[in-house]
């Protein structure tokens, strides 16, 4: 877009973060006055109309609503919360420089890569070009919200898909039913009812986090100096710096959310391959109510467990696939042969001491996840569950730097040698002797379960 656009679509961005402000400000002064708050959308939307045309720039009506929509269901949400028992759920009371602004169907038109973003009576109308095409055709498009992430604006696409329908005897079956269980090291650990099993390796994922983390602090080591103290006017330089760092961390959010959705497409084309009609996928979210240190806390929130669930649960629907969620507490530390307790072990494979059972932990979760029932508990399966004997591997974040088959970040200098290949090994004698190599070390002295 020209530089006229672009400020022109922040301005907006701007005007609708006035609207939230302004919604704030007069709980405030209700608040101070012991009054009732203004919390419904319609009693929010009457003190718009009060305020006259013009208040908020450029910004429409419509578009001033959804910023009243947002901010009555943020509250409504944690009134239910807190009602619920939740006492660290807290009411919107911060304010926000740029809030998105959302158009419902009827006040916008798209015409191939060229949308009319509706602008204030009076104003000048707002045309701006698409990066890429609309993935939807143009009569299911219901609604475009225009928001900024990291420096750069985005257009947001809301559209209505009708749920997939297969030919006649390739239909999905309601009574297959896989498990799924979620983790760190593999997003989706998938179970299903033929002994089949679906493996998405998340170690990219992983390695995006701590690198991010990693360049972060070096970033904010090297500007320490340069960082203006509290209270002082910030210089060119260090604005210029801000927006470089607000970029990264946008560009790191985009990377880490497209990673998610092809790991959630990956599940849903398997489960589809498979005819598995139901999906069982353990819940995690209680692990998220133990303060287990600031390290590990951290992991846990770049885990991103609601994120994983909505995506799948999205695409699965998608798909005309059910998705019920499942206690899964006990799942990957239970022998699904004996059913006593096991010890969490180092690596992925789970080792029983009472009946030396075998087998990869993520696959026994997600296998047991698949036999419990839907509301139900913790309780143990009558029958065994079926543990996958055909392992499908599969890797989400091919896209993201050091995923390929070098596995090495191009963000980190490479200090050897190129086409080094180390020390270099001596050829076996012709005569069959005994090599001159170096003697490689064996890690493999654990000793095997009595």
């Amino acid at each position: 877009m020209t530089a006229g656009q672009r400020r022109r679509c922040f301005t907006l961005l701007r005007s609708a973060g006035d609207v939230w402000a302004c919604a704030l400000e007069v709980n405030a002064w209700r608040r101070r006055r012991h009054d009732r708050p203004l919390t419904s959308y319609q009693e929010l939307c009457r003190e718009l109309s009060c305020s006259g045309p013009g208040t908020f720039g450029e910004l429409n009506t419509t578009g001033a609503r959804s910023v009243l929509r947002r901010f009555s269901d943020a509250w409504f949400a944690a009134a239910k919360r807190r009602t619920a028992g939740e006492l660290s759920a807290r009411f919107p009371r911060r304010r926000r420089a740029l809030m998105p602004v959302r158009w419902y169907h009827g006040t916008f038109s798209i015409d191939g890569r060229r949308v009319r973003i509706p602008t204030a009576k009076g104003s000048a109308p707002l045309f701006v070009r698409l990066a890429r095409d609309v993935p939807y055709p143009v009569e299911q498009v219901r609604s475009v919200t225009l928001l900024c992430e990291g420096t750069r604006l985005f257009l947001d696409v809301t559209a209505e898909i009708p749920v997939t329908t297969y030919p006649s005897g390739e239909e999905l079956a309601p009574a297959r039913i896989a498990g799924v269980d979620l983790g760190v090291i593999h997003p989706y650990a998938v179970a299903g009812p033929d002994a089949e099993g679906l493996l998405v390796s998340g170690r990219a994922i992983r390695a995006e986090h701590r690198m991010h983390l990693a360049d972060t602090k070096a970033r904010r080591r090297a500007v320490a100096q340069r960082a203006p103290k509290p209270g002082q006017k910030g210089s060119r330089r260090w604005r210029k710096y801000r927006c470089r760092a607000r970029l990264i961390e946008g560009r790191h959010r985009r990377r880490v959310r497209q990673a998610h959705h092809e790991a959630a497409a990956t599940v849903v084309s398997w489960a589809v391959r498979q005819r598995v009609g139901a999906l069982r996928v353990g819940d995690p979210r209680g692990v998220l109510d133990v303060d287990a240190g600031r390290r590990h806390n951290l992991r846990l929130r770049q885990w991103q467990i609601g994120r994983l669930l909505q995506v799948l649960t999205d695409k699965a629907t998608l798909a005309g696939i059910t998705v019920h969620l499942v206690d899964e507490r006990g799942t990957s530390s239970t022998c699904p042969a004996c059913h006593h307790r096991v010890p969490k072990p180092r690596g992925r494979t789970l080792t029983c001491k009472h009946c030396q059972f075998s087998g990869h932990r993520d696959l026994v979760a997600a296998a047991s996840i698949a036999t419990r029932t839907p509301g139900g508990g913790t309780t143990t399966p009558t029958a065994a569950p079926l543990l996958p004997e055909v392992v499908t591997h599969r890797r989400a974040g091919r896209h993201l730097p050091g995923a390929g088959q070098s596995r090495r970040d191009p963000r980190r200098p490479n200090r050897a040698a190129r086409g080094s290949v180390g020390p270099r090994r001596p050829a076996p004698s012709p005569s069959g002797g005994e090599s001159l190599a170096y003697t490689a070390r064996n890690h493999n002295n654990h000793r095997p379960p009595r």
